[in-house]
């Protein structure tokens, strides 16, 4: 076993001995492709999505230098009828390109070079009767011709070298240039059986990266049969929540939301494993990078962004064309192309039916509220402030205090034609009402008596404040409003969350341009 050929089953051994979610039914797809036209695979998700959980796993199914069959047979691939077929059958080279960037800070210059004569030199010592080659492509066309073997070529975060020296186009192109020599030439077919490559971004559709074109591509976008690889399943999940002490819907509030192919629900795997493990729910995810690199993009406020963003927040969900972005983060034109790097990046959710984005979950919704805080949007950061108070005052039960809040987040968050019914209301109120993620979890249209609340915050688990119960009018009174929850015995469904509960009634005029507000407080 060596450093890069083939590695070996270690590390997918210690990846086994976690909290394990099977997903070795990727390996049949990658079966398929072996030996195709289809073989050339790109895998691209946001970082702690298990890409490296993957490879390992790739590594030790078909790796020859080990014995791997143990390993597996307890999982979904041990059940496939080829199974046997391709297990530890082949030649595998695993490059890391974050750890070949971090070891070569001082000289990246010469990582290409570098991290072709490492493999050649482990390809000789395996192959000493193979003529030895000058560059890596030259090296397995030798070993192929004198053994007649076929290498799998597994690369996690591929696309590291172009976020880490974005500048450096001459580095960048040596890159291509190898890249280019083992995937898309005339020798390809002959000594490559497949290639599995993953990535944060998709392949840059114009300019260098263009040469990766052969690759099939599964992206945030376009995720395609792979979707329940991006991450857990939403049964996953439930099965890892019922080994734990935090319940399925806590965890589906914080971190569910990214809805894929075939409306299957996706989950980070950083998050909820976090989660489980330290019994709290909190932003574990998003840790993996500060809420600067977030904030960077929305301080460009590229065509009106901020008031997009303050509609997202308040739970609305935005047009975006996609087609615009060129799969870099440097040559960002409009706020589309924003939009799609925060998709790719995991800070936003797309849906492909209605072409549309939005902030996924709670967890993702504290780093917007961060970054909007810290960023130069001085009047959003305001609103937010402001949210504070609009609770403390419901709480209060200050009715004019309360409908002034929500003026001011009216007038101030969203564009004048967006806010013309009562969705547009609901949206208002529950970026209004943003401060209430602290304490809060928030139920949209809960099902309650004869009808449906209009949005709920339920007290999280451990905290002492009152359920908050906003009944929403449009052009209607605001006693009306307090009389509807009256009347469909709203409260009754929530008993068990808390002994007391506000009933907040707020109604929009048209004509007036005003918002007025009623409180009453009940006991469960």
């Amino acid at each position: 076993m060596g450093n890069y050929l083939n590695i070996g089953n270690a590390g997918f051994k210690a990846v086994k001995k976690g909290n394990y979610i099977d997903k070795s039914g990727l390996i049949s797809y990658v079966n398929s492709t072996l030996g195709t036209m289809n073989k050339l695979t790109c895998v691209s998700r946001p970082r702690r999505f298990g890409k490296s959980y993957a490879a390992k796993m790739l590594c030790a199914y078909y790796d020859k230098s080990c014995e791997s069959r143990e390993l597996f047979a307890d999982l979904e691939i041990s059940k496939d009828l080829e199974f046997e077929t391709y297990l530890n059958k082949y030649d595998v080279i695993y490059l890391d390109m974050t750890w070949f960037i971090s070891n070569s800070a001082s000289n990246v210059k010469n990582i290409v070079a570098n991290m072709q004569q490492e493999v050649i030199k482990e390809l000789h010592a395996s192959y000493p009767e193979a003529e030895m080659g000058e560059t890596l492509p030259k090296m397995l066309t030798n070993v192929t011709e004198a053994t007649k073997n076929k290498f799998i070529i597994i690369i996690d975060e591929w696309d590291a070298l172009f976020r880490e020296t974005k500048n450096d186009t001459d580095l960048q192109k040596e890159y291509i240039q190898l890249m280019r020599s083992l995937f898309k030439s005339s020798l390809t077919d002959k000594m490559i059986e497949g290639a599995y490559i993953t990535g944060i971004l998709p392949i840059k559709k114009y300019g260098t990266q263009s040469a990766l074109t052969d690759f099939e591509e599964y992206t945030m976008l376009q995720p395609e049969p792979l979707e329940e690889y991006v991450g857990f399943t939403e049964n996953e999940v439930r099965n890892l929540c019922a080994k734990s002490k935090i319940c399925f819907s806590e965890i589906q509030n914080w971190y569910d939301g990214y809805i894929l192919g075939n409306d299957i629900h996706i989950y980070s795997p950083k998050s909820v494993l976090d989660a489980i493990k330290r019994n709290r729910l909190g932003s574990y995810w998003t840790q993996t990078e500060t809420y600067e690199s977030l904030k960077i993009y929305i301080d460009m406020d590229e065509d009106g962004l901020k008031e997009t963003i303050v509609q997202m927040l308040g739970g609305a969900s935005c047009s975006v064309d996609v087609g615009t972005f060129q799969n870099d983060m440097t040559n960002i034109q409009c706020k589309d192309d924003v939009l799609t790097l925060l998709v790719h990046l995991g800070y936003l959710a797309y849906n492909a039916n209605d072409k549309t984005v939005f902030i996924p979950n709670e967890e993702v919704r504290q780093e917007f509220v961060r970054a909007v805080m810290k960023g130069k949007h001085k009047e959003v950061a305001k609103l937010i402030r402001t949210s504070d108070k609009l609770l403390e005052e419901t709480l209060n039960m200050n009715n004019e205090a309360v409908a002034a809040a929500i003026e001011e987040a009216h007038s101030a968050g969203t564009a004048p034609l967006f806010y013309n019914n009562e969705q547009a209301l609901r949206s208002v109120i529950k970026f209004a009402y943003i401060s209430c993620i602290d304490e809060y979890l928030r139920m949209e249209e809960l099902p309650t008596g004869t009808g449906y609340a209009d949005v709920v915050y339920l007290p999280k688990q451990g905290s002492d404040m009152p359920i908050l119960l906003i009944e929403l009018k449009w052009n209607k009174t605001k006693e009306g409003a307090i009389s509807q929850i009256k009347n469909k015995n709203y409260p009754q469904v929530l008993e068990g969350f808390g002994n007391e509960i506000l009933l907040v009634g707020i109604t929009y005029n048209e004509k007036s341009k005003k918002h007025t507000c009623v409180i009453e407080k009940q006991m469960l």
